[in-house]
């Protein structure tokens, strides 16, 4: 069975070199498809730039929670041009919020995050979550927004306790699982990953971070989801396959792929 792994940043200077074999890479690893996401105006056009250059990929265009302080003036505008011409744009983001980088004001990341769930809204495509320290706030925001109708939305790499995962799970929300479920210290991770419904669960690598376990320390990249899927088969005690045919069908589900 083939994986999507549905969070990745291929613009990344590190991909400038080998972009072409990692994704060859990703392929013979049984990887049929990456989303790429920006973070900024920059980023989200080298993103739309690699899904059109390259088929195994698709993007996300958005300003990221830690960016949003340095968008210039109509960068916001440029961002939404791209998602409504771009046809490889799947999706909205990364946008949400974050306690942990004291670079954006909060008010501003609300602002932000605000707009990026009515763009999604709008184009009927779904939107891509960022969390760091900030659970209790993207919950109570999500829910102001899922009292205008169901959410298309994933939270990705997730990171959060059960109780939030639950609260997402209730509003209609995918959870996504990155490399820090393989760590041998993040059991309560594995915990939480546990109680996630199988028709509610992704994988992803955020490469360039975040290596899986039997790679740690290596640049992360799209091949590498394999490891975070067969770590999940083992937390939720079926095989592999199952892990791959409900991860691939849930995200062509959220993403339309």
């Amino acid at each position: 069975m083939p994986l999507i792994d549905t969070h990745t940043h291929l613009f990344d200077e590190r991909f400038a070199q080998d972009l072409p074999a990692v994704l060859d890479r990703a392929a013979a690893a049984g990887v049929e498809r990456v989303v790429c996401l920006g973070i900024d105006l920059e980023s989200s056009r080298a993103a739309v730039a690699i899904a059109n250059t390259h088929p195994l990929a698709v993007a996300a265009v958005g300003i990221q929670p830690n960016s949003a302080a340095e968008a210039a003036p109509g960068d916001w505008e440029q961002v939404v041009t791209l998602a409504e011409r771009e046809p490889r744009v799947v999706a909205i983001g990364e946008t949400g919020l974050d306690r942990y980088w004291d670079k954006t004001p909060f008010a501003l990341q609300e602002d932000y995050f605000a707009r990026h769930i009515e763009l999604a809204r709008r184009l009927n495509k779904p939107f891509v979550i960022h969390c760091r320290e900030a659970e209790a706030d993207v919950v109570k925001a999500l829910r102001a927004h899922s009292a205008r109708g169901p959410l298309r939305a994933v939270m990705h790499s997730f990171s959060g306790d059960l109780a939030t995962a639950r609260e997402c799970l209730a509003m209609g929300l995918y959870i996504s699982f990155a490399g820090m479920v393989t760590y041998p210290n993040a059991q309560s991770l594995r915990d939480v990953a546990k109680e996630v419904p199988l028709d509610r669960l992704l994988v992803e690598t955020d490469c360039p971070y975040l290596a899986p376990q039997p790679v740690r320390g290596k640049r992360n990249e799209p091949a590498y989801v394999a490891h975070t899927a067969a770590r999940l088969a083992q937390v939720k005690d079926v095989s592999v396959v199952v892990i791959e045919e409900h991860t691939t069908r849930n995200a062509k589900a959220l993403f339309g792929l």
